[in-house]
């Protein structure tokens, strides 16, 4: 789209633009930012009732602060590349004065007196809050599919799971009724919805953004993570809310890169290191040639593939265990206002005993302490971020032993990074013949995210599957 044309320009122009992109414009005083939340703000009351992205939209607040932001731009006091930035939060995040629900009845009418951490940090980093964005309930599922305010529906296709649990953020960034979202991601709750999709979600090393303010499912296994529409933006994102914060036990003091840069400085000589047991075990024909077809284009680039053997922790009792600890309370107190696969995931950590905890909690220790090893050898590692595309909602299972399988398997090759606390992130790779997207998974050595971001912008450099858009209307779905 040329600049001069801009004025002419329909909200659907302007929010199909890169947070990058809009960036920019907003700094060189070619665009305003009270101007692209306006698009923003249309573009979720047009297409919000049909993809029930967002279960709050603070519009008057929104548009406040892009006044603040256009004012302050037009004075020279630009802040950075998300000044003025329209973004919205999932909807476990606290913030001060906005309902914070996690997508659940017993927090329907729940409103944080402080913002979280990283809300504090995206607000002086200039950006925009649009709202709060649906999720699965309490984040305990990978569909979005289970939540009091609704299923959110995937904007490339309505009949099919966002997946989830991070299914709000991963529709509103895709169907461009934001330019990024912040997700949670305990078991792969940014990359698989990104995946599925088709967008791009960052799980950063563990301890490197805080969770301060976040209603946690796992402390031992969560993370906060940007998910946005370029690798670029993601870089921004996590430039804005990585660091270390003193009042979070979770947070580790290490030092943050200039993402945006490093990852730019040379073309990708790096080692990318395929483990084929468990991750490509299984794999849908189409996810297979998807990611077939994305590591010929790693190797154009000049990266040195070779595979290896990975050991895997699949192991669920920390989550379980901390989950149930969380919730135990409510979970006694107030088990109607939980819906029934929550309250039945719950339920599993009540079962596990002391010893089993600390076991699993010591083995968690123990790969962290290990997993730099294997980055001696290679510098990324490269898997289908999910072993399936993203079924027909119609279609999911209702006993609860078939939701828990459905689960393992729709998060099968993102729950590791988390108890292993790599680096990940998910990039588009591809589409099924049905039109639903594929993603790509890439992780690092702890701290490395520079690392992982250069290799996934010169993938997506060398593909265009970051620039297809899904058909932004409802019929065209139905």
């Amino acid at each position: 789209m040329k600049l001069n044309s801009l004025a002419a320009a329909t909200s659907s122009d302007l929010t199909n633009l890169n947070l990058h992109e809009v960036a920019s414009m907003i700094k060189e005083k070619k665009i305003s930012p009270v101007e692209i939340t306006r698009a923003c703000l249309a573009r979720i009351e047009q297409l919000n009732p049909s993809l029930n992205a967002f279960i709050t939209v603070t519009a008057e607040s929104a548009l406040a602060e892009a006044h603040q932001a256009e004012s302050e731009v037009q004075q020279g006091e630009w802040r950075g590349p998300l000044h003025g930035i329209p973004i919205a939060l999932k909807d476990l995040i606290d913030t001060a004065g906005v309902r914070t629900t996690a997508a659940s009845a017993l927090f329907k009418d729940r409103i944080p007196e402080e913002d979280a951490t990283v809300v504090r940090l995206l607000r002086n980093a200039g950006a925009v809050l649009l709202g709060k964005l649906n999720m699965h309930e309490f984040a305990y599922g990978g569909t979005s599919a289970t939540s009091y305010f609704g299923r959110v529906s995937n904007p490339w296709n309505l009949q099919h799971i966002t997946g989830g649990s991070s299914g709000g953020s991963a529709a509103a960034v895709a169907a461009g009724l934001c330019y990024g979202a912040l997700g949670s991601d305990t078991g792969g709750s940014v990359r698989e919805p990104a995946a599925y999709c088709g967008i791009v979600g960052l799980k950063p090393t563990y301890g490197r953004v805080s969770t301060r303010g976040v209603i946690p499912l796992s402390w031992s296994a969560d993370h906060i993570g940007p998910m946005t529409r370029s690798v670029e933006d993601a870089a921004i994102m996590l430039q804005a809310i990585a660091g270390y914060d003193a009042n979070e036990v979770t947070s580790y003091d290490a030092t943050v890169e200039d993402y945006l840069s490093n990852m730019k400085l040379s073309s990708p000589s790096l080692r990318v290191g395929i483990p084929r047991n468990f991750f490509y075990d299984g794999l849908d024909p189409e996810i297979q040639e998807a990611t077939e077809g994305a590591l010929a284009s790693l190797e154009k680039l000049g990266t040195e593939v070779r595979e290896f053997k990975m050991e895997v922790n699949a192991d669920r009792a920390v989550v379980r265990a901390e989950a149930y600890a969380w919730h135990s309370e409510n979970v006694a107190k107030h088990p109607e206002l939980y819906l029934p696969e929550t309250l039945g995931k719950l339920r599993l950590g009540a079962s596990i005993d002391t010893a089993t905890y600390i076991k699993a909690r010591h083995q968690i220790e123990q790969l962290r302490r290990e997993i730099p090893k294997l980055f001696t050898t290679v510098d990324v590692l490269v898997t289908p971020t999910t072993p399936v595309p993203p079924p027909k909602a119609s279609e999911l299972p209702t006993k609860f032993e078939e939701i828990l399988a459905e689960d393992t398997l729709l998060l099968r090759n993102t729950r590791p990074f988390n108890l292993s606390g790599l680096p990940a992130i998910s990039v588009p790779c591809g589409f099924t013949k049905t039109g639903l997207p594929i993603g790509l998974q890439l992780s690092g050595a702890p701290w490395r995210e520079a690392a992982v971001l250069r290799l996934a912008l010169a993938y997506q450099q060398a593909t265009s599957w970051h620039l297809q858009h899904p058909v932004h209307s409802a019929e065209s779905h139905t």
